[in-house]
Order: structure tokens, then sequence, then C-alpha cells
């Protein structure tokens, strides 16, 4: 498996800016990497992907023109900025890497995850 390391959550109020990042490490080969969220109560559902290739990032509908999801190679880190936030995003958002050549926006296809870092957006 990869390891994966998430951070960059924080609490921040609404309309404000977060970036957060997932620093991979390990010999497994994977291909694609994504960014999930949680909320309390809620199932986790897919934020945005990207290949490793860097092309066609994907992103869920409720989150497509906010947030940006962007690979550095160099420092196998995968980040993802997110802009105009609202209480709604308020979630634990994990990192999780696939060995699927095309990103997925389903939980099955990702074989490692980490530990997730909390976003509060407040009112």
């Amino acid at each position: 498996q990869v390891q994966l390391a998430e951070s960059g959550g924080r609490s921040v109020e609404a309309g404000g800016s977060l970036r957060l990042s997932c620093a991979a490490s390990g010999s497994a080969a994977f291909f694609t990497v994504a960014w999930f969220r949680q909320a309390p109560g809620k199932k986790r559902e897919f934020v945005a992907g990207i290949t490793l290739m860097g092309d066609k990032p994907y992103y869920s509908d409720v989150v497509k023109g906010r947030f940006t999801i962007s690979r550095d190679s160099a420092q196998n880190t995968v980040s993802l900025q997110m802009n105009s936030l609202a209480p709604e995003d308020t979630a634990v958002y994990y990192c999780a890497a696939g060995r699927s050549i095309a990103v997925v926006p389903n939980t099955r296809a990702y074989d490692s995850w980490g530990q997730g870092t909390q976003v509060t957006v407040s009112s």
C-alpha cells in the first residue's frame, strides 16, 4: 500500500480559503489520487481526483468551480485548493490513492487512505 498523510485542515470562516496537502510515500504503485470528505452522520463522498499524468482533473458538481486539485510530482504531493468555502463544506477530508488509470468517484476504487484532516467552516 501507499502511505498517505493529509495536512492543512483547520477552522475558517465562510467565504475563506484553505489548501490541503496529501503527501504520498511507499513503494506500491498507484495511478490516481482523490480527495473525499465525510461530514458527521453522512457517507464519505468524492470531492476531486487527478491521475498521475496530472491531466483531466475530475470534480464533484458540489465543488466544481471552487476547488482545484493539483499534483506536484517532484514532491509526491497532491493538493486541494478550496475557495469560497461554505459551512456545508465542513467535514473530515481524506486523501486516497488507487490503481485505476482514470479517476473514479467511488471509494471502492481506492486502496490506500490517509487518516483525514478536519475542515470546519463557520458562518
